[in-house]
């Protein structure tokens, strides 16, 4: 398996340069390059039903990160 290369890595501070989440700036928590996605804290927040389970006895909706398209986000220096 080849791997891809990406302008971004796990621990960077980037800022989301296009979309709803516009101007937001945050750290990168993970990066998929074969989806061609990462995911940025606090960048683009939603909410999600959670079952609960012995990990999360009390479920409900949660508020989690959501994954961004890797060429909507600039890598700041």
């Amino acid at each position: 398996m080849s791997s891809i290369k990406t302008h971004v890595k796990k621990g960077d501070q980037v800022e989301i340069i296009a979309g709803n989440h516009k101007g937001k700036k945050g750290t990168v928590l993970n990066v998929n390059a074969a989806k061609g996605t990462v995911v940025v804290e606090g960048g683009r927040t939603v909410q999600k039903a959670v079952r609960r389970s012995e990990a999360d006895p009390d479920g409900g909706i949660k508020t989690v990160d959501a994954p961004v398209h890797i060429s909507n986000v600039k890598k700041l220096s």
